[in-house]
């Protein structure tokens, strides 16, 4: 996942200001949002930069692989600033730019404040940029007709200036975080980390998710409407980097997290575009196997591999012996009287080993005692299976596409290079799909079947995973997010993602739909036999 972080706190007391972003990206940072002056601020360049500094040190910032997602303007008059915004977004491509409510927080002083940020908004809408509103605690603590007054000057700015809201200054002001989140709603573009611990009767600022807010609630919101979250800290108790550290580890477990998660098993019609929900689970089903030979559809879930029946909607256990923490790679055989499954112990956490199993249920029978392995493909004869493995290589750990026999024995490594996962027989039983980063960002790739010709078959500035073949052939359908949504090896859960589809050959690529999803929604093939619908699983998340 991608983080970014607001530089005021962090160069405030550090006047080495490029060492410091060096710092930042190797700690994980991705993006920065800095504070921007139009004229020179003598004593305060290190932290508010001008922009003639902005100019000279940009190439510098860019070759660390520093995005400048946002910043926070600091301007006399922001009307009278439009042309130098212009050209922070042609030249720099920063889209969004950043400001506060007015001191004087009367009617009449907001008033003309959001007719002033609507004329700005229009201008900078012509250059696919946008004005945001940066909430403190006074204009949360003041109220105008019943609403903070936050609230009521986004609200006279007519939807064309969005919300960056700090969760922190929300608190401290004396609101839940979540429901002004949640009463926001979409006009939130952008969210601040910022925490206070209550200290003999006071607030004093913490790290992120060591204080009073509630960080998990924030993260799913933020996670929800797919937008940039950065880490807002202008205290430190103790090293800042120590500190951001945490902050960043804090937030890739939240990332992991599926709690307050509704799951949904539905399927598309891939040439009409209909979708039909077949049922709602109050707890998380993922990875449907739509069955070619009977009239249901096996998922994962707590564990366990289910069958729900598409006639009765009845939903059944298969009893999977030792296997009991199952997780979302899961294949059937070609005659589908077998099941393949990935499992781990309990104790092991991530472990994952193959077992088969009657798909009627019985005892497990271990393919591979190499771990980890995540099972994708079973090739048409029955003869092969395919997983993602990672293994040590000359003192490395390597990510790639291995092939063994579904008896068991031997283990062959088919892929060398960048992360390689997702693999998947083609129904002649000639090819293994497979998606990999090798060229940068996560791509959908093909080759043969004993790993020679590896293709690349998607191009675009997105990380595509699991690409599924239709079981004429003709078509494949996979995975999507964004590009700066994540890092190209992750695929993770409770995010905004599409799913695309593209002919065998590669042409034709395009978007089927867009869904709250990631992890779980089709991690395995999930055609019908008709060649014409897909299963797959959406997401909602529940809040107070």
């Amino acid at each position: 996942m991608q983080y970014g972080i607001q530089l005021f706190g962090v160069l405030k007391d550090d006047h080495n200001t490029l060492e410091t972003l060096r710092r930042l990206r190797s700690l994980g940072f991705a993006r920065i949002e800095p504070c921007l002056s139009l004229e020179p601020l003598p004593g305060m360049e290190h932290v508010i930069w001008p922009i003639d500094w902005l100019k000279t040190h940009f190439n510098k910032i860019r070759d660390m692989g520093l995005e400048i997602l946002s910043a926070h303007i600091f301007v006399r008059s922001v009307p009278a600033s439009l042309e130098a915004l212009k050209q922070l977004r042609l030249r720099y491509g920063i889209r969004q730019f950043v400001v506060k409510s007015p001191e004087d927080l009367t009617p009449e002083s907001l008033q003309q404040t959001a007719l002033t940020y609507m004329q700005t908004a229009d201008a900078l809408d012509a250059v696919d940029a946008e004005l945001l509103l940066h909430n403190e605690a006074a204009d949360i603590q003041a109220h105008i007709q019943d609403k903070t007054a936050y609230e009521h000057l986004l609200s006279l700015c007519l939807g064309k200036v969005g919300a960056q809201v700090d969760a922190g200054w929300v608190y401290y002001g004396g609101e839940d975080p979540e429901a002004l989140l949640w009463r926001l709603g979409p006009l939130v573009k952008s969210l601040h980390y910022k925490d206070f611990r209550k200290e003999k009767d006071m607030l004093v600022q913490t790290a992120v998710g060591m204080g009073l807010v509630d960080t998990l609630a924030c993260f799913q919101f933020a996670r929800a409407m797919g937008i940039p979250q950065l880490i807002d800290q202008d205290a430190f108790e103790a090293e800042p980097e120590a500190e951001l550290r945490g902050c960043l580890e804090g937030l890739s477990r939240l990332g992991q997290s599926r709690e307050h998660t509704v799951s949904y098993l539905n399927t598309l019609d891939v040439e009409t575009g209909e979708i039909r929900v077949l049922k709602r689970f109050d707890h998380i089903i993922e990875a449907p196997n739509w069955l070619k030979k009977q009239e249901s559809i096996l998922f994962n879930s707590e564990g366990h591999i289910y069958r729900y029946d598409l006639t009765t909607g009845a939903e059944t256990r298969i009893e999977s012996g030792i296997c009991d923490n199952c997780n979302n790679d899961h294949v059937v055989s070609a005659d589908e009287q077998y099941l393949a499954v990935s499992h781990s112990r309990k104790e092991e956490g991530w472990m994952s080993r193959v077992y088969v199993l009657p798909i009627s249920g019985g005892q497990p029978r271990l393919v591979t005692p190499n771990a980890p392995s995540f099972l994708h493909g079973w090739s048409p004869d029955s003869e092969e299976l395919a997983y993602c493995a990672f293994r040590q290589q000359d003192g490395k750990l390597e990510v790639d596409i291995y092939a063994i026999p579904a008896a068991g024995g031997e283990e062959k490594r088919l892929t060398c290079g960048g992360f390689n996962d997702g693999p998947e027989y083609s129904p002649n039983g000639k090819q293994i799909w497979f998606n990999s980063t090798r060229t940068g960002l996560m791509q959908i790739w093909r080759m043969n079947r004993d790993g020679s010709e590896q293709t690349q078959m998607t191009h675009n500035e997105r990380n595509n995973w699991f690409g599924h073949v239709s079981p004429d052939g003709t078509k494949v359908v996979y995975l999507s997010y964004r590009k700066g949504d994540l890092e190209a090896g992750e695929h993770l859960p409770n995010m905004q993602v599409e799913l695309w589809m593209m002919n065998a050959d590669g042409t034709d690529q395009h978007r089927l739909i867009s869904l709250f999803g990631g992890q779980g929604t089709i991690n395995v093939n999930s055609w019908a036999a008709d060649s014409r619908h897909i299963a797959f699983v959406s997401y909602e998340l529940t809040h107070k």
